[in-house]
């Protein structure tokens, strides 16, 4: 029911099989699968990679790195966006991928604190990030076409109050 007032928020996420998708996306995706390989996550045994596309071509990788005081980690897009913002700074990221293991059952969309994160990035460089899901069980990738198509609400700086 649409009652006076009511916002409707729309998630524009296209869908494509690996294999439609260009050869370095493609690879990114591969590179996300194999930073898996360097998650720290003894506490929930759930490794999640994250590989980013930069506009010279360099691709960076992460990987969660849990602590026992959970607060401490780091998500694998954090780690990925974090690391290429202090070794690129002047450079653009186009695009990140995310994979998890495939006995997950769900799309590996990024928490709300990752997605903040690279909605930060985005603001900063004035151009979208496109971000790659891939399904754990199938071939099957969701694309969203820069931050706000999954976080529509992001806290800008325009949010913060003038001195």
């Amino acid at each position: 029911m649409n009652n006076k007032g009511d916002i409707n928020i729309i998630c524009n996420l296209q869908d494509f099989q690996l294999d439609q998708l260009s050869e370095a996306w493609q690879n990114l995706i591969y590179k996300a699968d194999a930073a898996r390989s360097g998650s720290h996550s003894p506490y929930s045994n759930f490794q999640v990679g994250a590989a980013l596309l930069l506009d010279s071509g360099e691709v960076v990788i992460g990987s969660n790195q849990e602590n026992a005081a959970y607060p401490s980690g780091l998500c694998a897009e954090r780690t990925a966006m974090f690391w290429a913002g202090a070794n690129y700074p002047n450079q653009k990221v186009l695009a990140i991928a995310v994979t998890v293991p495939k006995r997950a059952e769900h799309i590996p969309f990024p928490c709300g604190s990752c997605l903040q994160v690279i909605s930060e990035y985005q603001q900063r460089q004035e151009s979208p990030i496109n971000i790659l899901l891939k399904h754990p069980q199938s071939q099957q990738v969701y694309l969203a076409k820069g931050v706000q198509n999954l976080l529509p609400f992001a806290f800008e700086k325009s949010h913060l109050p003038k001195d």
